[in-house]
């Protein structure tokens, strides 16, 4: 494991994967088989265990977040009651929450580089997560087509 650490401004980003059921677990997994497992990374999987819930979840995380650390929060659909319980943190200068993930984004926000701001990057990820949504059928179908007409 690996810190994911800001050297110019001695800033810690740490993360969390919040969804409805298993699917941060399942986020989780894929990225420590594609890019290694990373500290600072949390997860909140709302309404697996019906004694526990997301806010007490988020209490617990936010008490490990001080403000020398940039807190990045993935949440699954804007709207849901995942992301509109973290909506509360979202006016705290440190907080970055971004809905309707997907892996691409997660791995491309969490790999950057420390030295360049958090708002190009997440700007920058989202527009590069948006080409990774690709109707494949349509696209193999276009490519069957040009190499016919050559």
């Amino acid at each position: 494991m690996y810190p994911v650490h800001d050297m110019h401004t001695e800033r810690t980003r740490k993360f969390i994967i919040a969804t409805h059921g298993t699917l941060a677990a399942g986020i989780k997994s894929s990225l420590d088989i594609i890019i290694g497992a990373m500290e600072n990374v949390f997860l909140i999987q709302a309404y697996v265990d019906e004694n526990v819930t997301v806010e007490d979840e988020l209490k617990a995380i936010l008490a490990q977040v001080t403000d020398d650390d940039d807190l990045v929060i993935f949440t699954d659909i804007l709207g849901g009651s995942v992301t509109n319980q973290v909506l509360q943190h979202a006016l705290r200068s440190n907080v970055y929450i971004i809905s309707g993930v997907n892996l691409p984004l997660i791995m491309e926000i969490m790999l950057a580089d420390t030295g360049t701001p958090l708002n190009e990057i997440i700007e920058e990820s989202i527009n590069n997560a948006k080409e990774q949504m690709v109707f494949v059928n349509k696209l193999l179908t276009a490519e069957n087509k040009e190499d016919q007409d050559d």
